[in-house]
């Protein structure tokens, strides 16, 4: 039931020593401030790290050839070797775990190499499988993405970049128009934009032309060569599997050294994503010890202002034992004191530190945003704010405690004779 008489009593007590309990107050107050600062600070830094990849699949994986390092069944140290499609089929029969899959080949990227009318420019060109769109992921703006049948049936479509639609099309739907794509022509079927700003492969999507894979590696007459091969994995999947087993596979057709370390180039994203996460994950435990620490000294200051006031108070707690108070009655007094005070300044540092990161978060959405953007969108969820409030709760009981327990030891015959 609520007992209105202690909290006035409580409330009374509090305003009694105003100074005091001021100076009490503000170091909870800066304590639970700067968590709340730093922790918002934190997770700006990592919203403008991760913005940079986002659309990215971060389970990703790319394998590249290079020359081997180890003589290995009659072929010396050194060789140049190649990733064929016949690797692409057993990979896709027996890896297990594989989210998307798509090689890569790369065109020439010569003066003036795409064309349409009038107007030429130099841009990138590869050809991807349609799985390519799921790794690294795009923003749609006119048309379709490249499907399966354009692959199966080696169709002559091809996707452009926005920068290349604003070149040449001057913004307009090019869907359905041809454009020249080093010297043969090619159907538009559609304007892509990469959602990524910080991470590409082999180019940004706005500056590259996009054809079918099997389309692309017949015009330039490559036989069955791939250049680049990208895969995902399904989340959960041990990614190390993965990468054991299409490298296998990869040395196994290729009479390559199942030992050679160079053969193989392996960019493993997805081991770069988990160090971020690890990166992010140990700053956010480092805010929170710097924070308790800070917490710990106005916790400590409550507890010992307390300490004082039990010590005033001899006289008064003495006559209420003797009057037939009860323990309880003493204990709950010293701790909802020490509660109380505590909460108010947690909370008012909580609510003023939440502000601080809102007022940050707007003058920097009032500025132009930048792909090197070093902090976004500032704040802590409610997550934080509630397991702050309960640290923030326990901390003050705890406060309360040894004064508490203090205030127990005073018998009431000593108390009353304390002048």
């Amino acid at each position: 039931m609520f007992d209105a008489d202690r909290w006035i009593e409580i409330w009374v007590t509090i305003t009694r020593n105003k100074t005091r309990s001021l100076l009490t107050c503000f170091g909870v107050f800066w304590g639970i401030l700067m968590l709340v600062i730093l922790l918002g600070t934190g997770t700006g830094f990592k919203n403008a790290m991760f913005k940079n990849v986002d659309g990215f699949a971060t389970n990703s994986v790319f394998f590249e050839s290079d020359r081997t390092s180890e003589p290995y069944r009659g072929f010396n140290k050194g060789r140049y070797w190649s990733m064929r499609n016949r690797d692409i089929e057993a990979i896709q029969r027996e890896v297990k775990g594989i989210d998307a899959l798509s090689p890569v080949i790369w065109g020439s990227r010569s003066d003036k190499n795409i064309v349409y009318g009038q107007v030429a420019g130099t841009y990138n060109v590869k050809g991807v499988f349609p799985d390519y769109f799921q790794i690294e992921k795009q923003e749609l703006h006119f048309g379709r993405l490249l499907n399966t049948i354009d692959l199966q049936e080696r169709r002559k479509v091809c996707l452009i970049g926005t920068r290349i639609c604003e070149e040449l099309f001057k913004n307009e739907d090019p869907c359905g128009k041809y454009i020249r794509v080093n010297g043969l022509y090619y159907q538009v079927v559609g304007v892509i934009k990469q959602i990524a700003s910080g991470v590409n492969i082999g180019g940004r999507a706005e500056s590259t032309v996009f054809l079918p894979f099997n389309t692309m590696q017949q015009t330039l007459n490559q036989g069955d060569i791939l250049h680049f091969l990208c895969v995902s994995v399904i989340p959960g999947h041990p990614i190390q599997q993965a990468i054991s087993d299409i490298t296998d596979i990869l040395k196994n057709q290729n009479e390559i050294s199942p030992t050679d370390p160079q053969a193989v180039s392996v960019i493993n994203l997805a081991a770069q994503f988990g160090m971020f996460e690890n990166l992010f994950a140990g700053i956010d435990i480092l805010v929170w010890l710097v924070g308790m620490g800070t917490l710990l000294a106005g916790i400590i200051g409550i507890s010992n202002i307390m300490m004082v006031t039990v010590k005033e108070r001899t006289r008064e707690i003495g006559v209420r034992r003797a009057i037939g108070a009860k323990p309880w009655n003493i204990i709950s007094q010293v701790m909802s004191e020490s509660l109380v005070l505590t909460a108010m300044a947690g909370l008012l540092g909580l609510s003023a530190g939440v502000f601080l990161l809102d007022i940050v978060d707007r003058l920097l959405t009032i500025q132009p945003q930048s792909n090197d953007t070093m902090i976004l969108n500032p704040g802590v969820n409610i997550g934080t704010a509630v397991a702050a409030t309960i640290v923030l709760l326990i901390c003050g009981m705890l406060a309360g405690l040894i004064p508490a327990w203090r205030a127990m030891q005073i018998k009431a015959i000593d108390a009353i004779r304390e002048e």
